[in-house]
């Protein structure tokens, strides 16, 4: 089957609306049979690709964050971000904006990141005087922060799917500095837009009675801290752990649910049988949809490598410039358009063991590839009309996608700064990583 033809009988099933891992085996298995190639080969690719030690930190990381989440934390450290910076000027985006870090640096999930967030604080920010498209919009764009603060689960994926060996604790570590980059980014973009349009002005003491924390007072942020300070914990314990040799990365990943299994119900005490079954069930169905990709996935990239398109598209990209530097703008333009179309997982998996090699060839460090990957497609994450986070905060705050795409606009531009910045200053993401080894 030619590499045309598979692509149109992909595309076409994409536009008639078939889930996107159903598309990939189907298209898969229409090339096999027109090759003449017997479809037992399908199912025993697919079952190899889940049959993987390092693929199992995927469930144990969802159901880490889930529990985390049913246990009440994203509130310990909303109310931790809000003594920080709750008193500037914007102070409800701000806080935010940090929740959304910390929440990332448990979770590994930016749809997660999004939900634990903005259930509580779209609605807050609404009720301070923030527009609230822009405040849906403030946690559409923070929530991407999830797949980039390590752990994460896209970098998983890309770890295993890329082709060459990558060390998912180097993958972690590269991802910390450009995470903060952009959350810092966002901050300043919150900062200004709030500023000049007056939004989210700080409340008096007396509007602020009964809050978890007294807003930027020493004593409230200390116990705010204090209140958040397990959870604070988790990534120190699963990064120090890999970097320190103690456990591997699924070792980390099992020894996360325990940590949030441990805190929950033992110390906190507010996971019930009831929240936990409900942590169970939402882990269940994500870790299934995203393995079910993985395997579809898997099979679709033999079916292209049986066809050598990777070599073509090595070759079609090595064509166009063999400098680096244009191979990233290049990369970076694909990445974007994509993002738009294919969850995260189903395009990493796709395109990781195409485009990493050619980058190898040029030079490129495969951790930096890797990053400079993800950070596009949690871009992605944000962008009609396949935009998870769009969705997923459109949803929480009761608005559709069209009525937040103008508050959007100055989040898009300082996302596309940080990524030149991070594509073009490796050190960005490799100066931990090396430092470490």
């Amino acid at each position: 089957m030619s590499p045309i033809a598979i692509g149109i009988v992909l595309l076409l099933l994409f536009a008639l609306g078939v889930p996107i891992a159903i598309s990939l085996a189907a298209t898969a298995a229409i090339s096999m049979h027109a090759s003449g190639i017997p479809l037992q080969a399908m199912v025993q690719r697919m079952f190899a690709a889940l049959d993987s030690f390092p693929l199992t930190a995927i469930p144990f990381f969802i159901l880490a964050g889930a529990l985390m989440e049913a246990s009440g934390i994203s509130l310990r450290l909303i109310n931790f971000a809000q003594a920080l910076v709750g008193r500037a000027t914007g102070g409800l985006g701000l806080v935010t904006v940090v929740s959304a870090m910390f929440f990332a640096a448990i979770s590994g999930s930016s749809a997660a990141t999004t939900a634990a967030i903005g259930g509580t604080l779209i609605p807050a920010m609404a009720q301070r005087g923030f527009p609230r498209p822009f405040a849906t919009s403030v946690q559409a764009a923070s929530g991407e922060l999830g797949v980039i603060i390590p752990p994460s689960i896209p970098m998983i994926i890309f770890a295993l799917t890329a082709g060459v060996p990558i060390s998912i604790g180097d993958l972690f570590m590269a991802g910390v500095i450009p995470g903060l980059a952009i959350g810092a980014s966002l901050l300043l973009t919150v900062y200004t837009i709030s500023r000049i349009r007056g939004y989210g002005q700080v409340v008096s003491p007396r509007e602020r009675q009964g809050s978890p924390a007294e807003l930027g007072e020493p004593e409230g942020v200390f116990r705010a801290f204090r209140a958040a300070l397990l959870p604070l914990l988790l990534p120190v314990i699963i990064l120090g752990g890999i970097y320190g040799g103690i456990f591997t990365p699924t070792e980390a990943a099992a020894v996360a649910v325990f940590f949030a299994l441990f805190v929950g119900a033992a110390i906190y005490r507010t996971l019930t049988p009831a929240r936990l079954l409900s942590a169970l069930r939402a882990s269940l169905l994500s870790t299934v949809a995203i393995l079910i990709i993985i395997s579809a996935a898997s099979v679709f990239g033999w079916v292209l490598t049986a066809n050598r398109i990777p070599e073509m598209v090595a070759r079609l990209f090595i064509g166009l410039s063999d400098e680096p530097a244009i191979f990233l703008l290049l990369v970076n333009l694909f990445l974007l358009i994509v993002g738009m179309f294919l969850e995260t997982g189903a395009a990493i998996t796709i395109l990781a063991p195409i485009l990493t090699p050619v980058a190898m060839r040029l030079g490129i460090d495969p951790v930096h590839f890797g990053i400079i990957l993800i950070v596009n497609l949690a871009v992605g994450m944000t962008t009609p009309p396949v935009g998870v986070n769009l969705f997923v905060a459109c949803q929480v705050a009761g608005l559709r996608i069209e009525q937040i795409l103008k508050s959007m606009l100055p989040f898009y531009f300082v996302l596309l700064i940080d990524i030149i910045l991070i594509t073009y200053l490796p050190q960005l993401s490799l100066w931990l990583p090396q430092i470490l080894r």
